[in-house]
């Protein structure tokens, strides 16, 4: 991710993905889900530079197959997205109902079907229902505005609580730009390339080849570092749009409008990737997993991934329980270079160990950091100077009970 630039200055915004200049979104049900909107549409008013991410899960859904072909030629000018349905393991109906489903769009907004970039999310090996899902999107067609960022947000949901939604304006070389996105995501995350639905959208003229860069770039310090319970979709996709209507000088080569542009895009994918934490399927806590003085960045991200994605760590979480031997055991069998005898290991601003030693701490101390619905646990190795940050959450009840009784 970008370092901290002193030319950047974000101001919060309201409308998501309708902050930026020209683009409208919609957000509503077509029945595809049991209850609440199901069906999300954005557009930009012109076609737009686009860069995308995907699952790297061999079985791939039908959306994510056709999109990739899509997103291959760097412009796209909508995006259409269903939920409650991943049209997933459907074989050639599967693709010709995505390919349908971009058609069916283009038509409604008069635009190239090839400039609709489709994806879907939801339970896996059941074909579409594609008379709900044309009847939607005539629907989003029809309702389209500036000011449904939020309505988009809350229709790519499934088992998500709550919608996750970010936007800022901020100026390159005097000239206000606005940045905005939308993800879902509560189970079934685990990083590898791209993880969830990410929908973002800018008004700032970028060349594509650039902005591939900088989504690759922000997502190893986002998405990349996301993980729920270790499981890597069929769906993940992570799309954003560029359409220039902001008129900034057109950003084509390294610079400082192309740093400022990288931090505002890495605080956007940064936030949207802790609320899919802190939203995780039955979570009580939002967790960050820090690994430092690793020999190299490598180290460091597989030990804190390791850390994260342990049942026995999440489970201890949950119940506010300071088993930090579960956490050194977690980092030592992640294949990082550790010396135990040189490791220190801190709850919150507690340090629990020091140099592979128990520190003198009372059961309470130790407790303490562990009551707040915000959880920092820090693994010092003091061999080298790399770190990594992983978010997560805790393995509550509730995640069972969700993932037993989410087919039925």
């Amino acid at each position: 991710m970008a370092g901290e630039s002193s030319n950047l200055h974000l101001k919060p915004i309201d409308g998501a993905v309708t902050a930026p200049k020209g683009f409208k979104a919609a957000g509503i049900r077509c029945g595809v889900k049991e209850k609440g909107p199901d069906l999300a549409l954005i557009c930009s008013d012109v076609p737009a530079a686009c860069a995308a991410l995907f699952t790297t899960n061999a079985v791939k859904a039908a959306p994510v197959i056709v999109s990739m072909e899509r997103a291959k030629i760097g412009k796209a000018q909508a995006i259409v997205a269903n939920a409650g349905n991943a049209n997933a393991c459907t074989g050639e109906r599967g693709i010709a109902d995505a390919v349908r489903m971009a058609e069916i769009t283009a038509s409604e907004l008069g635009i190239d079907p090839d400039d609709v970039l489709v994806c879907s999310t939801g339970i896996i090996g059941h074909f579409l229902d594609m008379e709900k899902i044309k009847n939607g999107i005539h629907e989003a067609a029809r309702d389209i505005s500036v000011n449904d960022g939020p309505d988009a947000a809350r229709a790519i949901m499934t088992t998500d609580t709550r919608p996750k939604m970010v936007s800022y304006e901020f100026e390159l070389g005097g000239v206000p730009v606005r940045i905005g996105g939308i993800a879902k995501g509560a189970g079934m995350i685990c990083p590898n390339v791209a993880t969830m639905f990410c929908f973002i959208t800018t008004d700032v003229a970028i060349e594509p080849g650039l902005l591939k860069e900088c989504l690759v770039l922000s997502a190893e310090g986002s998405f990349n570092s996301l993980t729920i319970d270790g499981d890597t979709s069929t769906n993940d996709t992570v799309i954003i749009l560029a359409n220039g209507m902001a008129e900034n000088k057109p950003i084509d080569t390294e610079g400082d409008d192309l740093e400022v542009f990288q931090e505002a895009l890495d605080r956007v994918t940064e936030e949207l990737a802790r609320e899919i934490a802190r939203d995780g399927e039955g979570a009580t806590k939002l967790v960050e997993v820090v690994v430092k003085g690793a020999e190299s960045y490598k180290d460091a991200k597989n030990a804190a991934l390791t850390i994260a994605n342990s049942p026995l760590v999440k489970t201890a979480v949950f119940g506010q329980d300071p088993n930090w031997g579960r956490v050194l055991a977690a980092a030592g069998r992640s294949g990082a270079n550790l010396d135990l005898n040189k490791v220190d290991l801190f709850l919150g601003d507690v340090k629990l160990v020091q140099d592979g030693a128990a520190q003198s701490v009372t059961s309470a101390a130790a407790r303490k950091p562990m009551l707040s619905d915000e959880l920092v646990i820090t693994v010092d190795l003091k061999l080298g100077d790399a770190s990594a940050r992983v978010f997560t959450c805790d393995f509550s009840y509730d995640y069972i009970k969700i993932n037993a009784e989410y087919h039925t």
